[in-house]
C-alpha cells in the first residue's frame, strides 16, 4: 500500500511539475521571441531604413531554406532524451547538440536512469541548469576577464587544429554516450545504416537533397526502427523505466 501511495504521489507531483513548466515555458519562450524581434522591428518600422516587405520575405525564405528543416527535426529528435521541461530550457539557451544535450545524456548515465523516464527528465533539467551556470561563469572569467590574454598564450597551430576538430570531437563523444546509455542495438544499427546510405549513396546521386539530409535520416530511421521492431511489440527492456523508487 505504501508503494502504491508513493507511486500515485510521484505521478501527481510530476503532473504538477509538467503543468507548471509548460505554462512558464510558453510564457518565457514567447517573451524571448518578442524581445528578439523587437530590435529588428525597431530598425525597420521606426528608423525607416527603407527595407521593403519583399526584402524581408526574401531574407526569411533564404534563411528558412536552410534552417527550417532543423526547426522541424530538432524538437522531434531531442524530446525523447530531454523531456518536456528541458526542451523549453534548451531552445531558450541554445547550443543544444554541443553543450546541453551532452550534459543531459551524461547526467542520466551517471545516475543510471533512462531517457524518457521521470527521473531521466528531472536529471536533464538539473544537468542543463548546471551546464548553463558553468557556461556563464566560464564566459565571464575566461572570455570577459582573461580572453585576450589567454588567446595570446595559445600557439596559432593549436588554435587552427581546435577549430577543425573540436566540434566533431564533441559530437562524436555525444553519439557514443547516447548509444551506450540507450542500449538499443537494433535502432542504433538502423540509424547507422540509414546515415551511411544517405551520405554515400543517395546524396552523391541527388545533391539537391543535401539540405534535407538530416530530416530524411531522422524520418527514415524512425519508420524503419518501428517496422523492424521485435514481434509482439517492444519488451520491457526496450521501454524507458519510469524511475519510481
Amino acid at each position: 500500500m505504501s508503494t502504491l501511495q508513493t507511486t500515485v504521489s510521484a505521478d501527481q507531483g510530476m503532473a504538477r511539475f509538467e503543468r507548471t513548466t509548460s505554462r512558464w515555458g510558453r510564457i518565457t519562450m514567447t517573451a524571448g521571441l518578442l524581445l528578439s524581434l523587437a530590435g529588428p522591428a525597431y530598425l525597420v518600422f521606426i528608423l525607416d531604413l527603407g527595407v521593403s516587405v519583399d526584402q524581408i520575405l526574401g531574407a526569411y525564405a533564404a534563411v528558412a531554406a536552410t534552417f527550417l528543416v532543423f526547426a522541424l527535426v530538432e524538437p522531434i529528435t531531442y524530446f525523447p532524451i530531454l523531456g518536456q521541461a528541458a526542451m523549453y530550457q534548451t531552445f531558450m539557451i541554445g547550443n543544444i547538440s554541443n553543450k546541453l544535450l551532452p550534459a543531459a545524456v551524461v547526467a542520466q548515465s551517471s545516475i543510471g536512469v533512462k531517457p524518457g523516464s521521470r527521473k531521466g527528465d528531472l536529471a536533464a533539467v538539473m544537468a542543463i541548469c548546471g551546464a548553463a551556470t558553468v557556461h556563464l561563469v566560464s564566459l565571464l572569467v575566461f572570455v570577459g576577464l582573461l580572453g585576450t590574454w589567454l588567446l595570446s598564450l595559445i600557439p596559432a597551430p593549436v588554435t587552427e587544429v581546435a577549430r577543425l576538430y573540436i566540434l566533431p570531437a564533441i559530437l562524436g563523444a555525444v553519439l557514443v554516450q547516447s548509444i551506450a546509455t540507450v542500449k538499443q542495438a537494433r535502432t542504433t544499427a538502423v540509424a547507422v545504416t540509414v546515415s551511411l546510405v544517405l551520405l554515400f549513396g543517395v546524396l552523391p546521386l541527388v545533391p539537391a537533397l543535401g539540405s534535407f539530409a538530416i530530416a530524411l535520416a531522422v524520418l527514415a530511421t524512425a519508420i524503419l526502427a518501428w517496422m523492424l521492431r521485435a514481434k509482439g511489440g517492444p519488451g520491457a527492456a526496450d521501454l524507458p523505466a519510469d524511475g519510481v523508487a
